[in-house]
């Protein structure tokens, strides 16, 4: 079907056209003032013949090949960032208990007794300081992979 200037547009050649122009934006072609013009006029437009308009003095894109809508970041990876400052947050909470108590422990006896919170916050601590690492180092390859 061939597609004439006048034919009316719909939302996802719009969005193809948004995503054209933001790749023009990261290449360098356009300017955040230009490309924010456009973009205004992009989900402005009724007809190809105005979506053309915008790209025309750009080099040609494939469209097919770009997504119609951008790709949020991943609910997983959100939901394990999360986990893990939860799980930071478990270990301060219980590490400060135990401090409390071992500081009660200290005022009350006069001694200073062995540090033996060291033992409930070490292991713990480290097992989620390699974890933390792990995810970090996780996410820097995947955002390698997809650029």
């Amino acid at each position: 079907m061939a597609f004439s200037p006048e034919m009316r547009a719909s939302d996802a050649d719009r969005e193809k056209v948004a995503a054209a122009l933001r790749e023009h934006m990261v290449e360098g072609r356009l300017n955040t003032e230009e490309f924010g013009e456009r973009l205004e006029a992009a989900y402005a437009a009724r007809t190809f013949g105005e979506l053309q308009v915008l790209t025309r003095d750009l080099p040609d894109t494939d469209l097919k090949n770009l997504p119609a809508r951008p790709e949020p970041m991943k609910p997983q990876a959100k939901k394990d960032s999360k986990k893990m400052r939860e799980a930071w947050s478990v270990w301060a909470t219980v590490a400060g208990i135990n401090w409390f108590i071992w500081l009660m422990i200290t005022v009350t006896s006069g001694d200073a007794p062995y540090a033996w919170p060291l033992w409930v916050m070490g292991p713990w601590g480290i097992g989620l300081l390699i974890a933390t690492l792990a995810q970090s180092q996780n996410g820097e390859k995947k955002r390698e992979l997809g650029s």
